[in-house]
């Protein structure tokens, strides 16, 4: 995985000072495939990429506030003065979060499987009454997500899957605020507990569905068993989404791996040359989108 390197520079660092108060030594936290993130004592300065707009993240953060408020989990970012939670610098957007202790869960075990969907199962609960109006920009896993043919994928062009996503969304119109990017890089565990959901940027309005089968691929580890094991403990939990048949969390799924694919292209255009371990993912995770083809 190849993480961006953005610096938290002395203009950054001024205005993180002015709008939060937020001063000090700072530490690269790990990860950020798009936005670097800077711990400074109990605060994280956040740092987006250039051109992502004011408003979208806006839209984003108040998905994360309303989350917050029902679930002690949900990390929300700290308002600046003016009661916004962006502030822009050299066309980047800058926020910042209160420091969560914690480490990436391992979803080889079991237990920790289980936990994240019933904090997943959690979540939607706590979103799902929650309207947020339109978002400003369409988060990119929406292209293809209602049956277009997504432009940015062509090479794994699948007219059946488009249809059964379009007849998916005729039958099933529910709909309400998501995570949008609920795997385990997104969330952090400590003395054996998931004590936070983090990262917000790929909040969407969707079928709830969308996002259990996309954490089940995740957090399943690619194993069958193992996605229908998560899938079963959401349930158990109570989660907002409707039963998914084998057909139904596969052709979700390969949604979510040709957004990967097409996101793996983006990058590439971007001038990001992917290591051998990048490219072996990428291989594996296009070889999975053909053979779980229903």
């Amino acid at each position: 995985m190849i993480y961006v390197s953005t610096p938290l520079t002395p203009e950054i660092r001024r205005a993180a000072a002015a709008a939060w108060g937020v001063e000090g030594e700072a530490e690269r936290l790990y990860g950020g495939e798009e936005s670097a993130a800077y711990r400074l004592g109990g605060h994280v300065i956040r740092i987006g990429p250039e051109g992502r707009t004011v408003a979208e993240s806006e839209w984003c953060h108040a998905v994360a506030r309303h989350a917050a408020a029902a679930l002690p989990e949900a990390v929300a970012p700290l308002p600046a003065p003016g009661g916004v939670s962006v502030i822009t610098v050299a066309g980047r957007p800058i926020s910042c979060w209160p420091y969560v202790a914690g480490s990436w869960p391992g979803s080889d075990v079991p237990a920790v499987r289980v936990a994240g969907a019933r904090l997943l199962a959690r979540l939607h609960r706590a979103l799902a009454t929650y309207d947020p109006g339109p978002r400003p920009v369409p988060a990119f896993q929406e292209s293809g997500l209602y049956g277009t043919p997504p432009a940015d994928a062509a090479e794994l062009a699948d007219p059946d899957l488009d249809r059964w996503l379009a007849d998916f969304h005729a039958r099933d119109p529910v709909r309400h605020p998501l995570h949008g990017d609920f795997y385990t890089g997104n969330v952090l565990a400590r003395d054996g507990r998931l004590v936070a959901v983090l990262d917000w940027d790929e909040a969407l309005v969707g079928p709830p569905e969308l996002e259990l089968a996309a954490a089940a691929l995740e957090w399943g580890d690619d194993v069958k068993g193992q996605r229908e094991e998560f899938v079963a403990a959401y349930h158990d939990a109570g989660g907002t989404a409707g039963l998914l048949d084998s057909e139904a969390l596969a052709q979700f799924v390969r949604h979510k791996l040709r957004r990967e694919y097409a996101y793996f292209r983006k990058a590439e255009r971007a001038g990001v040359r992917h290591d051998e371990e990048d490219l072996e993912y990428h291989r594996l995770r296009v070889e999975l989108f053909h053979r779980l083809r229903p």
